[in-house]
């Protein structure tokens, strides 16, 4: 039997954050590497640094603790950990139906198709449909919830000029400030297209 990874993370962060341990060393690998990275961008983990024993990398986690005036740690940052999806049960979700943990406050991670993301990450993709071609390098697009985007051609589909037309379906990235605009980030292959 295999040994789970993330399982190993959660628990070994669960107990030193429960113990009020300053330090935590998890083996490294890409995947504990990009969960890793979501932790510190989030504010849960303080510093991370690369430790190398015997040819075996290892990640040394330093966890943050809020402190009192005299010293002691008060209270901590990472309050409940959970696996919800496990080798022996996988769960798969919709990005209209990912939870929203704390009513909005915590963070989900989630492994996609374009790696490991938080759940705000995750809900701000969408695949649509053109449906009219606008000037300036903007479209209108309808995406698979119905909802009416307006979005435009930017990064690599800019540069290389791959050409959008009414009828291609697109990938499209929704704005954190504008929940009706977007932006164009990959033109998905039609089966039936002479690509």
């Amino acid at each position: 039997m295999g040994r789970d990874t993330i399982a190993d993370i959660i628990t070994s962060l669960r107990n030193a954050d429960m113990n009020r341990k300053g330090t935590v060393r998890i083996p490294s690998t890409n995947l504990t590497e990009n969960i890793v990275k979501i932790l510190l961008r989030e504010g849960f983990i303080e510093n991370v640094r690369k430790h190398q024993e015997n040819k075996k990398s290892f990640l040394v986690l330093t966890l943050r603790h809020k402190r009192n005036r005299k010293g002691s740690y008060t209270y901590r940052t990472i309050f409940n950990l959970k696996r919800i999806s496990r080798p022996g049960l996988r769960i798969y979700s919709n990005y209209k139906r990912i939870p929203r943990i704390l009513g909005g406050m915590g963070i989900l991670i989630l492994s996609t198709s374009r790696g490991i993301m938080t759940d705000r990450e995750a809900r701000l993709e969408g695949i649509g449909l053109i449906t009219e071609s606008l000037p300036n390098g903007m479209f209108r697009v309808r995406l698979d919830n119905e909802d009416m985007i307006l979005g435009y051609v930017s990064g690599r589909i800019r540069r290389s000029f791959i050409r959008i037309l009414p009828g291609d379906r697109v990938k499209i990235e929704i704005s954190r400030y504008d929940s009706t605009r977007g932006r164009i980030i990959y033109r998905l292959r039609n089966k039936d297209s002479n690509d």
